[in-house]
């Protein structure tokens, strides 16, 4: 049942779109549905600031094709028909075993979308539906977006999730390649006002450089725009590296590993060899390296374009070896690492990967889980352990895995499919039940994930602000009762399946802490906020942190020019901090965290970690290959969010539509007006161009998350576009991570 008052009322939130944990202000009406948004501008962190995606925040929250009860497929007529909680989990529960029982628990996989980073459930009980489903078939978008970004951060400090941001509020000098945090908001670098910290950064007389074979927003906001060839960015580095090397420009203040491996390694780099793979010229390269060495504080940020290429993980280990060799990794204005406020996973041994490989193909799993690139593989060929059932949680891998219509079909052929999701979408129309999550509004909001890669450390929570109806499940209930369902297990009379999974977790972690005779001093409306609160007790600015010899925040450095002018909190935190600060809670500027922050055996940084060198012989082997005439590579838009945001009325059109951006000369060339047949070795698209000499000749560019020709979602379907990944390939992979390839895909246009 809606909640009913008599007047609009003002409550505070989290947007939950994106990496950049924006506050925002909302006005909802008598109904509890949002009528307007704007930016939180008491909030320490992002200051009122606000993207269109947050603005229209009331949009997609009542967006009238957003699914409101479970759904299940008559398969015979594939017609879809609403039902109760306990029919679609009865569905589940009777059939997802029985695949288990027939074929074994590897036959059974998981796909985990973007969007559970965002959410409190993603992060607290998506690891219950993995133990329950008990299957090393486990796939995620990690895989099609930053895995690089972790494996390197992994080898190179033994925790994937320590990974180095800029200090963006108080560098002299950013070098920005494949990034476009003016369209993403910023990726693996949390950062609300992406755009207004960039202008403040050059308004203190700092210099920025952007190296992208587009003309970004971000990159005519630079100082300095440097067009580069897809895919070549880990020859750039080196470039940089050999220079560094070659000219003693190196000051390395950390403790490290490898020193004399890289200084090998770089030499069969030089400028000149580099200028002619890259298409920057050598003398640019040098002076690259020369600017990073020279100025007081510098930092080196990669992401998606880089990611998403052939050498990700190496060119994410080098971004990181640039900012070791300059003295600028773990340094005030370099690249530091974020203290999240939440207790997180701690680790007790160094990462590794390929502790076990996909069945087809044997890519090595990293992080727990598979490439996404070899799903289809692992779905369509025959055998031990072929996947014939599939989990879905908030992702839509057909548009943003590659491969697509291959993918597609695999998921047409699974004997059993369940989706939890709040759309009937491209992929989510292959399951045979869906399990709607409730609206934003009546969810809870913590950043666990995204707090740890933030560019000042910050805290703040976000209740509910709206209730759940007579007939609704939070989104933690509907993860609980599926992990049951998937096990074929009934909830027990009398015993709410959620609070019995929480209680076992606060025991374990409070015996694990020495501190199980404190289980009633938790506060909490639920166990879920419990659970949030014994996180933060323990988290480094926790109040139970020391009594617990829990990791503690670095101290405050003391400086004045430091920023440390916020209110110290450590020692202090706890749920009801939070609560007693809604707008959110300024924890200060990052400091040191080196040696502390290091799980590598050694306790150094790992500067050439051994799979990396491996990878340099491919890098180097590479060099001399012949060209494509034509590559393709994605593109961000500023008013998209991959698939979901297409629904939304006010962000379609204008800018954001499906087109291929696309070098005049190169039109000219190719005979092109219009339209055109884009055509790789994966498939074949007809799509509109957008001439624009804000791309590189020889380059073109299609936005992902498109193709909604068939969807049920009225406004997407109108303005479908085409999906830019029936072009990718997916046996293509970046190999020490196993990520899929985006960028640089070979293509050849002819008019349509």
């Amino acid at each position: 049942m809606t909640h009913v008052t008599d007047s609009p009322r003002t409550a505070l939130r989290t947007c939950p779109l994106c990496e950049a944990v924006c506050g925002l202000e909302l006005t909802l009406d008598g109904s509890d549905r949002i009528v307007s948004v704007r930016g939180d501008h008491a909030d320490p962190f992002s200051k009122g600031f606000v993207c269109p995606k947050g603005a229209t925040l009331g949009h997609l929250d009542g967006d009238p094709d957003r699914l409101t009860r479970p759904m299940i497929r008559d398969r015979a007529t594939d017609t879809w028909r609403a039902t109760s909680w306990d029919e679609a989990f009865g569905v589940i529960r009777e059939r997802l075993p029985q695949v288990s029982a027939a074929y074994g628990n590897q036959a059974v996989g998981l796909y985990l979308g973007n969007p559970n980073a965002h959410t409190v459930a993603g992060a607290l009980y998506v690891p219950l539906l993995i133990r329950a489903l008990a299957t090393r078939s486990l796939f995620s978008a990690s895989t099609a977006d930053q895995m690089p970004k972790q494996v390197s951060s992994g080898l190179m400090f033994g925790d994937p999730l320590t990974v180095a941001v800029p200090d963006l509020d108080r560098t002299d000098y950013l070098l920005m390649l494949g990034a476009n945090p003016l369209e993403s908001n910023g990726s693996l670098c949390t950062a609300p006002d992406f755009p207004g910290r960039l202008k403040a950064l050059r308004q203190r007389g700092g210099r920025f450089v952007v190296v992208d074979p587009r003309r970004t927003r971000t990159a005519k906001l630079a100082d300095e725009h440097l067009f580069v060839r897809p895919g070549s960015d880990a020859y750039l580095l080196f470039g940089i590296v050999h220079t560094l090397f070659a000219e003693d420009l190196t000051d390395v203040r950390v403790e490290v590993n490898g020193l004399d491996e890289i200084r090998a390694a770089a030499a069969g780099f030089p400028p000149e060899l580099v200028a002619a793979r890259t298409g920057v010229p050598a003398e640019t390269i040098v002076r690259l390296a020369r600017e990073l060495a020279a100025a007081p504080t510098a930092a080196v940020y990669a992401r998606i374009g880089t990611c998403t290429a052939e050498f990700g993980t190496v060119t994410q280990w080098l971004v990181d070896v640039v900012n070791v060799l300059t003295g600028n990794l773990d340094s005030p204005g370099g690249a530091m690492f974020a203290t999240g406020a939440a207790l997180g996973i701690v680790r007790s041994r160094p990462f590794r990967t390929g502790r076990w490989g996909s069945r087809v193909r044997g890519l090595p799993e990293a992080m727990g889980e598979l490439p996404v690139a070899t799903l289809a593989d692992e779905i369509l060929t025959p055998g031990d352990g072929q996947i014939r059932a599939m989990v879905t949680v908030a992702g839509n891998p057909v548009l943003s895995a590659p491969s697509g219509a291959r993918l597609d079909a695999a998921f047409e052929g699974l004997e059993f499919m369940v989706s939890v999701d709040r759309y009937l979408n491209e992929t989510t129309r292959h399951a045979d039940v869906i399990l709607p999550p409730p609206r934003v509004t009546q969810s809870p909001h913590y950043d666990f994930a995204l707090l740890n890669f933030a560019v000042r450390n910050y805290a703040r929570y976000s209740p509910p602000v709206a209730p759940l109806g007579e007939d609704e499940l939070s989104e933690a209930e509907v993860m609980a009762r599926l992990a049951l369902a998937v096990s074929g297990q009934e909830p027990q009379p009398g015993l709410d399946p959620l609070t019995v999974v929480d209680e076992i977790v606060i025991a374990g972690t409070l015996h694990k802490a020495g501190m199980a005779d404190r289980r009633g001093e938790l506060l909490g409306s639920n166990t879920t906020e419990q659970r949030l609160d014994l996180m933060l007790r323990l988290g480094p600015f926790g109040e139970w942190a020391a009594a617990a010899n829990a990791p503690t925040a670095p101290p405050a450095s003391g400086d004045p020019d430091s920023g440390d002018s916020t209110e110290n909190w450590a020692g202090r935190m706890n749920l009801q901090v939070l609560l007693d600060n809604p707008h959110g809670i300024d924890l200060g500027p990052l400091r040191p965290r080196l040696p502390g922050a290091l799980r590598t055996a050694s306790r150094k940084v790992e500067l050439a970690p051994a799979q990396l060198l491996a990878d340099v012989a491919r890098l180097r082997a590479r060099a001399e290959d012949r060209r494509p005439e034509m590559v393709l590579v994605g593109r961000r838009q500023l008013r998209s969010n991959n698939s979901w945001l297409h629904n939304v009325p006010p962000l379609v059109g204008g800018s954001n539509r499906c087109t291929l951006h696309i070098h005049p000369e190169d039109a000219t060339r190719l005979g092109l007006d219009g339209r055109a047949v884009v055509k790789s070795a994966a498939g074949t698209v007809t799509v509109e161009l957008e001439p624009t000499e804000d791309i590189m000749p020889g380059v073109v560019s299609l936005p992902h998350g498109w193709g909604h020709e068939d969807s049920a979602q009225a406004v997407a379907r109108t303005h479908a576009g085409v999906n830019a990944n029936v072009l990718t390939d997916d046996s293509l992979v970046d190999v020490p991570s196993g990520n899929a390839v985006f960028n640089g895909v070979p293509v050849t246009l002819t008019r349509a």
